[in-house]
């Protein structure tokens, strides 16, 4: 494919979605647009988008119709339109104390800057900052509130806090919805400033009524290309029996059917071992891409444009797109109840 490239007309949005709009949102480290599809199905507008992935890039113009703005270190907040929820599944990165140690030794002022300088949730922050959005949500890795001690997760808050949030946060299980044991962190942020009142906000929500078993997404008829070979089989089953010995946990996963399986991963193109399906009087498999979208919880309408390997790469770094629905009903429930009650009290 030739080289994507983003105009700044393209900053804006370009592809109207019908019904009616009750908020608009921006999408920042965008992937492929798991967590836009969820807000859209809630009423939003998406109003801004920006991932760096070329790949991903390529997969959301042809889902969504428009090419997401590129390396977000380089796109300053001015350019950003106006909205009312951010978004931002943004990648993990450790925070270095060096800079701050340096700015105290000289006798300068630290602040969430100086504290987040150099990581991408540094961008983030001061999106937040210029933009002043109601409400955002963000997700990471479930293990985010442990890193270096709680100090990362210390930084984060305490960064949030400094800008004028109440935080709210939650380690969530996408097996509530789909046949996938993944579990990610979520932290939701209401603007204090605004709102001037007690915020009370809740992750609980009802499951739905059936919860799909993982023979359920799986497809009917599948290319031997995903049937593992003899020697690699032989291979998995010798290292796994290798690390047993060892009282390791280390191997393939050939989950029950009935049941769910481990974490899909964004290394599932490499072998897919930790995810295999089995099959009569065959080899195990790996998953199809498909299968893949199904196991996040994507629409079957959804268009999967890239290559296996990439489209793995993809679905592994996505959300569980009904579990973050549920979490955006609720933020919109309590944004409508603040914004009625702003209203009511005559404020601007």
């Amino acid at each position: 494919m030739s080289e994507l490239k983003t105009q700044p007309s393209l900053f804006k949005r370009r592809h109207k979605f019908s019904g009616e709009k009750k908020f608009t949102f921006i999408d920042l480290f965008a992937g492929i647009g798991g967590m836009r599809l969820a807000f859209e199905n809630c009423g939003g507008d998406c109003v801004f988008s920006c991932e760096k992935d070329k790949s991903c890039r390529e997969t959301y113009r042809d889902n969504f119709g428009e090419i997401p703005a590129g390396d977000i270190r380089e796109i300053k907040a001015q350019e950003i339109p106006n909205h009312d929820i951010l978004l931002a599944g943004f990648p993990f990165q450790p925070f270095s104390i060096a800079g701050v140690s340096k700015k105290k030794s000289l006798g300068k002022a630290t602040g969430f800057l100086d504290e987040t300088q150099g990581t991408l949730f540094f961008d983030v922050a001061r999106i937040i900052e210029a933009k002043r959005p109601k409400t955002f949500l963000l997700e990471n890795v479930k293990n985010l509130k442990s890193h270096d001690g709680g100090r990362t997760w210390q930084i984060i808050t305490a960064t949030l806090n400094d800008l004028g949030y109440t935080i709210f946060s939650a380690v969530l299980d996408g097996k509530i919805f789909v046949p996938q044991h993944r579990e990610r962190i979520f932290i939701v942020g209401f603007d204090t400033a605004r709102y001037k009142k007690f915020i009370d906000f809740s992750f609980d929500f009802d499951p739905p009524e059936k919860i799909p078993a993982l023979k359920d997404i799986l497809e009917n008829h599948v290319d031997d290309k995903y049937t593992l070979s003899d020697k690699f089989w032989n291979y998995l089953q010798a290292y796994a029996d290798k690390h047993k010995a060892k009282g390791n946990g280390f191997g393939f996963g050939l989950p029950d059917l009935n049941g769910v399986s481990r974490t899909l991963s964004a290394r599932h193109y490499k072998d897919g071992s930790e995810i295999l399906i089995r099959q009569n009087e065959k080899n195990p498999r790996r998953l199809t891409p498909r299968e893949c979208a199904r196991l996040q919880g994507f629409p079957e309408n959804y268009k999967i444009v890239a290559s296996d390997t990439n489209a793995y790469k993809q679905f592994g770094n996505s959300v569980v797109v009904p579990l973050v629905t549920a979490v955006a009903k609720n933020m919109i429930e309590i944004l409508q109840d603040l914004e009625n009650a702003k209203s009511g009290a005559g404020d601007s």
